[in-house]
């Protein structure tokens, strides 16, 4: 067997234990509630539930957060049953055996009884009594309300933190994984705060508990002293008593740690140092212990106070002020020691970091605008760059991805640029200060303010006083602040170049998420007979003609089909989108509208089809000249339609659909090129034109 299967042997075996041995323990515990157990057992178990409660102590002083010792509450629920359950057998072993001695209960018992209290029962009394006044009254009461209070604002932070979260990974100052790990532990913070609140109850009970089974061994005892055994009333309450009062005190003092642990946990505050080391770095300071020195200098030097004792005080706490006022230098001489060691910056290496940047989608913003993303005012543009990605996200059928937004200072303090994949799409500037207000071609009049191009559709517009925006709007303007026209520009940038922001990672997350209810497709479609390659060939290029991925276990179903006739991406395409027409048409009409489509004549299909056919490299490549008439032909004729934004299609042979896209797609981008097999039987079909007649393609 080698090394490695040993290991992984030896893993398997610790992993089976540790699931075996919370079981195993907690049914111990009910064991040990109902099944007698002998007096040196129970020592051992004594002994046992001191350690445990010491070294529940020492981990919660040694946290740097609460966090990290978020199992906590069920530590403290499982050792305060591991007491309870010794109460119950420390209290059947001293009702029968306790008129055999103090000795009979055990040793830790008995010491307890003799050491801690001198063998006097009325001083335990009162030291057990002090005890649970202190658990109970002080360290329980206090850390139950720190949980409660910690719980209910935890609880109505959490919106808030999750929507920084969202803001830090849009700004790209979070990647995927850290944002994950960030809302699982705001999660998880949530949780622990709750269960604290509820976990502070069973200290409590636990104190309540100690003081009835105190009561109960006492009287108890004292009964079965002198009615069972025979025993004078005297030696009866003495030995009773103290074997009750030794077996509280040996059970309340582990109670007492685990309270104190528990009020150190909730009232923690997260450092990079436990609670020694934060506690110390706040106290050295020689600001703080130069005033206590001369206070107790002045009380050593009254006369009446105990000057052997203050004196020695004052002094320690001036020698205290006095070194921590030379640490800083040391401090600093150290660290330049550091600095010398390790030599001087090589500034000839260059990180990776420096030249590459894995960003898909990044918003660079002048240092004009550096406020609209100013998280201390609501950073009003990451809200409306989230809204635009969950946006675009519904409607494309995928996960857009983050957009980083940067400062970049070699461009104008308004100016603003939208870069996708290295590339610049779009750029323009705002005014911060101002709103837009623009023409719709519904205003009514002029207004004032210095007039631009809305950067995303090319209206007249104007950038006007805050002041002025209602009477903008009363007078038909469509009015916007600089924090939207971004957002808009954005997204209609994204959407137009959907096709370059689908990857094969986010098309193996939709094949991931059709697997959940359509695994046999999955499992028929990609790898094989479709790569994932090609599978993100074929879904980029419908992104590019404006087909969204939502239905897209239908997409898929039939690529699947068209992959048992050919594997080419760009045949796939023209295969499937017969079957994907009905996606196509109703975005560009009602159903019980007929669909508006121009087409071309007959004689002018035939020499685009010869042209095609004759080209072997499938460049589908037109005529300049033609081309240049069919293009006015077809905006002319779109014209009227383009101003009462009515949408329409153009319809083609499918041998020239290709070509006629390419063609189309330089002067009507959002117009779809279809071909007759992709409108179906049943549509009603309303021609507006027929390109290539002599009144519509006239040189």
């Amino acid at each position: 067997m080698t090394a490695l299967s040993m290991g992984q042997v030896q893993l398997n075996a610790g992993k089976s234990f540790r699931l075996a041995a919370l079981p195993i323990g907690i049914l111990m515990l009910v064991l040990l509630m109902v099944v007698p157990i002998p007096a040196s057992l129970l020592d051992i178990f004594f002994v046992l539930n001191i350690m445990i409660s010491i070294a529940v102590v020492m981990v919660a002083l040694n946290a740097e957060k609460p966090l990290d010792f978020s199992s906590f509450p069920t530590v403290l629920l499982l050792a305060t049953l591991f007491r309870l359950a010794l109460n119950v057998a420390s209290t059947r072993v001293v009702l029968v055996h306790g008129h055999e001695g103090p000795a009979a209960a055990g040793h830790v018992i008995e010491a307890f009884g003799n050491f801690l209290i001198g063998g006097d029962y009325v001083v335990g009394l009162l030291v057990f009594t002090i005890l649970v006044i202190i658990n109970m009254i002080v360290i329980t009461k206090g850390a139950g309300r720190v949980s409660e209070v910690s719980a209910r604002f935890t609880l109505d932070a959490l919106p808030g933190k999750q929507m920084a979260i969202d803001a830090d990974l849009n700004a790209g100052l979070l990647t995927p994984d850290q944002a994950k790990a960030r809302r699982v532990e705001v999660a998880t913070e949530a949780d622990f705060y709750g269960s604290m609140d509820g976990s502070s109850k069973f200290v409590k009970g636990d104190a309540i508990a100690a003081l009835l089974i105190l009561g109960v061994n006492i009287v108890g005892g004292l009964i079965l002293g002198i009615t069972s055994h025979a025993m004078p009333i005297g030696d009866a309450a003495r030995t009773y008593v103290m074997l009750a009062v030794g077996d509280a005190l040996v059970a309340q003092i582990p109670a007492l740690l685990l309270s104190i642990a528990a009020a150190a946990i909730v009232t923690r505050v997260a450092s990079s140092h436990d609670l020694a080391g934060q506690i110390g770095s706040q106290f050295a300071s020689p600001r703080t212990w130069a005033p206590v020195a001369a206070i107790l200098g002045v009380l050593g030097v009254l006369p009446g106070m105990p000057h052997l004792v203050l004196l020695p005080a004052a002094a320690a706490a001036g020698f205290g002020a006095w070194k921590l006022s030379r640490r800083p230098a040391a401090q600093l001489a150290l660290e330049a020691a550091n600095d010398e060691d390790e030599g001087p910056r090589d500034l000839s290496r260059i990180d990776w970091s420096e030249v590459s940047d894995h960003m898909q989608i990044n918003l660079e913003i002048g240092y004009g605008l550096v406020p609209l993303v100013d998280e201390r005012i609501g950073a009003p543009l990451m809200t409306r760059i989230t809204g635009v990605r969950r946006q675009l996200s519904k409607e494309l059928g995928f996960v857009v991805p983050q957009v980083r937004v940067r400062d970049n200072i070699g461009i104008a303090p308004y100016n603003y640029r939208i870069v996708v994949g290295g590339v610049i799409l779009g750029e323009d500037m705002v005014s911060p200060d101002e709103m837009l207000a623009l023409d719709t071609g519904q205003a009514v009049g002029a207004i004032g303010g210095k007039p631009v191009k809305d950067p995303t559709f090319g209206l007249d517009a104007a950038w006007i006083p805050n002041a002025d925006s209602d009477a903008a709007t009363a007078a038909g303007y469509m009015v916007v602040d600089a924090g939207t026209v971004v957002a808009t520009h954005l997204n209609h940038l994204l959407g137009q170049h959907a096709a370059e922001l689908l990857g094969p990672d986010e098309v193996q997350s939709l094949l991931d998420g059709l697997k959940e209810s359509a695994g046999q497709l999955v499992a028929a479609l990609c790898p094989q007979p479709v790569s994932l390659t090609a599978l993100t060939q074929v879904l980029r290029a419908l992104l590019a003609e404006n087909i969204p991925l939502k239905e897209f276990r239908r997409i898929a179903a039939a690529i699947a089909v068209a992959a048992q006739r050919t594997l080419d991406p760009d045949e796939i395409v023209e295969a499937i989108r017969p079957e994907l027409g009905p996606l196509i048409i109703q975005k560009l009409c009602g159903v019980h509208e007929p669909l508006r489509v121009m087409t071309l004549e007959g004689g002018l299909e035939a020499l685009l089809g010869q042209a095609v056919r004759s080209d072997p490299a499938n460049r589908h490549a037109i005529e300049p000249d033609l081309g240049r008439r069919i293009i006015d032909a077809l905006q002319r004729s779109a014209q009227p339609l383009v101003a009462e934004a009515k949408p329409f299609a153009l319809i083609v042979q499918p041998t020239i659909r290709p070509a006629m896209r390419k063609l189309v797609k330089t002067c009507l981008p959002d117009t779809p090129v279809m071909s007759f097999y992709e409108v179906p039987d049943d549509k009603a079909v309303e021609v507006i034109a027929v390109i290539g007649a002599p009144e519509a393609i006239a040189a």
